[in-house]
């Protein structure tokens, strides 16, 4: 039975019976996303007892919020058998009594009132689940979920408040029970120590119901300053007592439920970490969401390992890296990725798969980091890559001139397995895309750093002494145990490359050491330019690999902004792309206004980041109208200014270049480092958030 969207407020008593497979369902059905509370039962207003249940079989509820104004449970199951509520919301409390068996009450809320449980089983009831709700009650009552002489109830991956009260009660004959997976917090308001810290247990095991009961997996936070466990009338202050006196608790933690995220502090012990194999455990949480792997915590829980305690599966995480490559996802002059050799025209787009393609999965993937290089335009323009099927943005990637060839790195959102590389302009140009990586729910993780230089040619950083790179020359750069880079461990690297003075035209490729000398480029110059690109390479025996494919010599640098380990706190959120900052413009920020007007020479340039927990951001910076040659520095704001670059120009050109920066105080700073004002435009492609 489909129960229309509305309040009902009359008592609703269900004594007649369904069949083994074939049961009497009332459902609610869902007026949005929220999967209690849909249709309402009962009233506050007036006389209401719920629903009641009483000898009945083989009934099921699903999607309804349950309200009463009097004493009575808003939901109370009496003399019956094999019941079911999924996603029920008990807001005056559930009682389940009178000898009921197989009774099941999971991803529901339930609310005791002032010296009410929020869930009560009692009267011998036998073989009760209670699995992943939240439960919450007041002080004065005997408990949150209170079992009283009904043993073989289950009580897993429940999250229980219990102000001032204890939160889980087995009470008299209530042997063979399984609490597993709960987390429980008893504290005054959640967070404060109680005055009546006697009243607070957070776990309580009469001596009645300890034959064959297992307690294990949960977390008890200790904020109340009541004893975390009473096990027959014995009070444990730790975990540790508490096992050695029980053979209980091996896997329990008596920490805080919640932690906040953090770059450095503590994390949450709920997390990753339940028994997956307790019975009563759910493929779902409380929302009807699946379990999800935080990639910043390690798996510690049984089966898969990555269940998390409670009723609500953690999800404050994005995507991480997997370092790929370099290999060629498009290349419109050799039919790469496109169906026939062809320009990309004028005003025209190309839709690139990327999914299931150069081993990247075929789905989960989030975002694709390319090498992403013009060649042949005709006429000036610029590139704008995007997700595929989104509006086309308002912002650029490349910037070029009629004739050049140059480069960018592009990290874009994927949607539907796809990018789109659209020529605004009105000449044809030929596109590459080169892969460096991809990001999913499995890879590694960034470590953002202040930027710092590893490689410099002209001065013998990095190399034994001060050499250009000769005509197709190797450099191999030592990058590991450096700048803040750890000595092992290391999957990739991010590094803004420069090249200058070279003699004659040509193009480097940056890959990883060892491995054999890929057929990509990553910077293109020609003579006499002095040209960044960052490059995000993979990581082989602690070095990456510089390759100068010209005739003639050419001068290297290095500037690193952070690297990838299989451990770590930040994750990626791709965005946008969307406009930070455009100094030709009026821009409003969270905080200030800044009216349009230049960046003046030698000056500073402040740009908001505003997004919770962000660490790093990722970024296309373009300089344009510039007054004179010079360079901008992208840095964390409230650092000291860092002696390197990032974009180099020269007078009156448009010039882009990927930034992938640290953030402190959700603000970077940009440093036009040129004699003459210039404009400066930037756009955000994602966040690396804590």
């Amino acid at each position: 039975m489909e129960i229309a969207w509305g309040t009902y407020p009359e008592e609703l008593v269900i004594t007649r019976s369904g069949q083994p497979g074939a049961p009497i369902v009332f459902r609610g059905r869902p007026r949005d996303t929220s999967p209690q509370g849909s249709v309402r039962i009962g009233a506050m207003e007036g006389p209401s007892k719920g629903i009641t249940v009483r000898g009945a079989e083989f009934v099921e509820f699903e999607n309804l919020a349950v309200v009463t104004n009097s004493q009575t449970p808003s939901v109370t199951v009496d003399g019956a058998n094999q019941v079911k509520f999924t996603a029920v919301g008990a807001f005056a409390g559930l009682r389940i009594t009178n000898g009921s068996r197989q009774v099941t009450f999971a991803r529901g809320d339930a609310n005791g009132g002032y010296g009410k449980p929020g869930i009560t089983v009692d009267g011998g009831s036998t073989g009760t689940v209670l699995t992943t709700n939240t439960v919450f009650t007041y002080s004065q009552a005997p408990a949150s979920v209170l079992v009283d002489g009904s043993p073989g109830t289950v009580v897993v991956s429940n999250t229980v408040y219990g102000d001032c009260t204890t939160g889980i009660a087995l009470d008299g004959a209530s042997a063979g029970a399984v609490v597993e997976n709960n987390l429980v917090d008893t504290a005054r308001a959640q967070s404060d120590r109680c005055a009546d810290t006697a009243a607070a247990t957070g776990i309580a095991v009469a001596p009645a119901a300890t034959a064959g009961t297992v307690v294990d997996y949960n977390v008890v936070d200790p904020r109340s300053g009541g004893a975390p466990y009473r096990w027959a009338d014995t009070g444990y202050q730790t975990r540790p007592e508490f096992t050695a006196g029980t053979g209980q608790g091996a896997h329990d933690f008596v920490a805080k439920i919640y932690e906040p995220k953090s770059l450095d502090g503590p994390q949450s012990v709920a997390r990753d970490s339940a028994d997956e194999t307790a019975p009563g455990m759910l493929p779902v949480d409380t929302t009807g969401r699946a379990a999800a792997d935080d990639p910043t915590v390690r798996n510690t829980g049984t089966g898969t390992g990555y269940r998390d305690r409670g009723a609500v599966e953690g999800r404050d995480f994005g995507s991480v890296f997997t370092p790929a490559g370099p290999v060629r996802l498009l290349d419109t002059r050799a039919a790469v990725g496109v169906p026939g050799v062809q320009a990309v025209p004028a005003f025209g787009q190309v839709d690139l798969h990327v999914a299931g393609t150069a081993g990247i999965p075929a789905s989960g993937v989030t975002a694709v980091t390319m090498n992403v290089t013009v060649t042949d335009p005709t006429q000036a323009g610029h590139l704008r890559v995007y997700p595929h099927g989104q509006e086309r943005p308002d912002t650029s990637n490349l910037n070029w001139t009629a004739g050049r060839t140059l480069a960018n790195q592009v990290t874009v959102p994927v949607k539907d397995g796809k990018v789109s590389f659209y020529n605004h302009s009105g000449g044809t140009v030929h596109v590459l895309a080169d892969l460096a990586g991809y990001y999913s729910d499995k890879g590694d993780l960034f470590h953002s750093l202040s930027p710092s230089r590893l490689l410099d040619t002209r001065s013998a950083v990095g190399v034994p002494g001060v050499q250009a790179v000769p005509a197709f020359g190797q450099v191999d750069l030592q990058v590991t145990g450096l700048a803040g880079i750890p000595a092992s461990g290391v999957t990739a690297v991010t590094m803004n490359v420069t090249v200058t003075d070279p003699t004659e035209a040509g193009h480097l490729r940056v890959y990883p050491h060892g491995i054999a000398r890929p057929d990509t480029s990553s910077l293109n110059w020609t003579s006499g330019r002095t040209v960044p690109n960052l490059v995000t390479v993979p990581v082989k025996d602690g070095k990456v690999s510089f390759y100068n494919h010209s005739g003639g010599t050419a001068h290297v640098i290095a500037d690193v902004a952070g690297y990838y380990s299989g451990e770590g706190r930040l994750t990626f959120e791709p965005t946008g792309p969307w406009r930070a900052m455009d100094t030709r413009k009026d821009v409003q920020s969270p905080s200030s206004v800044r009216p349009a007007g230049t960046v003046g020479a030698f000056d500073t340039l402040d740009v908001e980041i505003y997004a919770p927990n962000t660490a790093a951001a990722t970024l296309n910076v373009t300089v344009t109208e510039p007054g004179a040659d010079g360079h901008l520095i992208v840095y964390p704001s409230n650092e000291l200014m860092p002696a390197v670059s990032n974009l180099n120009f020269q007078a009156g050109e448009t010039v882009a270049n990927q930034v992938v920066v640290k953030v402190n105080r959700n603000r970077i700073t940009i440093r036009n480092a040129s004699p003459a004002p210039v404009h400066i435009v930037v756009d955000l492609f994602g966040t690396q958030n804590y």
